[in-house]
């Protein structure tokens, strides 16, 4: 029996909140203390936060495993460090992506000391358990900037995009001009989610930012974005 189309709109007010002084997360799925049984992904898209950390602070020091982490950051920057022997300063157009594998101890800091970074970290189930721990980042500035939507982390094997462990997962970015026009990919699950800025979805309606739709077996759809243009991260699973 096959999916029934659906199109669930999910407003920004509506998600999980976490506020700890240096932390302004929202959370579009369930995550730590906030539980939602019906609320628990879309499709092999499990974690999608909405971050803000204050400057000079960030998350310490912690594991995870068997999980593929993607990070995007939207503005300022943001220090990765991992117990695997990884570095780097993480800021808008590098795409960061961390297979947790057999387990990994990372942090992840706001080394500015006077700006806050935003971010948006995600995380998606893996085709196999126990793999070994690995990170890759990769630059698609210059991809984004011609505008449409630019396949940034892939289990499919798109060319510039980081890889997924996850043969069915695909993390697509797009910056759209004021008033531009694209269509989301077609997919079992879609998930869109509205970074910066507004713009219309086919079937959905206006959507502004931290606005999302779940898209289940509903065809293709395009979205218009508004008067100040728009950042959009679109993920389609099995």
């Amino acid at each position: 029996m096959g999916t029934l189309p659906a199109i669930d709109v999910r407003r920004a007010a509506t998600r999980f909140h976490t506020q700890a002084g240096w932390l302004d997360s929202w959370h579009s799925f369930s995550f730590g203390p906030h539980w939602d049984p019906g609320n628990t992904g879309h499709g092999k898209l499990v974690v999608l936060n909405d971050d803000r950390v204050a400057p000079s602070s960030g998350f310490g020091r912690h594991p995870h495993s068997d999980m593929e982490i993607v990070t995007w950051v939207l503005e300022g920057e943001l220090a990765h460090w991992d117990s695997e022997g990884n570095r780097g300063v993480i800021v808008p157009g590098l795409a960061q992506r961390m297979s947790a594998g057999t387990g990994i101890v990372h942090s992840e800091m706001n080394p500015s000391p006077d700006k806050t970074v935003h971010f948006v970290q995600m995380w998606v189930l893996p085709d196999t358990v126990g793999l070994s721990p690995s990170y890759e980042q990769r630059d698609v500035s210059d991809v984004l900037a011609a505008g449409g939507f630019v396949p940034v982390a892939s289990g499919q094997g798109h060319d510039g995009a980081v890889t997924l462990h996850r043969s069915g997962a695909v993390m697509w970015v797009g910056r759209l001009a004021p008033g531009a026009r694209a269509h989301v990919p077609e997919a079992r699950h879609v998930h869109v989610f509205v970074a910066i800025g507004s713009g219309v979805l086919e079937g959905a309606g206006a959507l502004v930012a931290g606005d999302a739709v779940r898209l289940t077996s509903a065809g293709m759809r395009a979205f218009q974005a508004g008067p100040a243009g728009a950042e959009l991260i679109v993920w389609e699973t099995d």
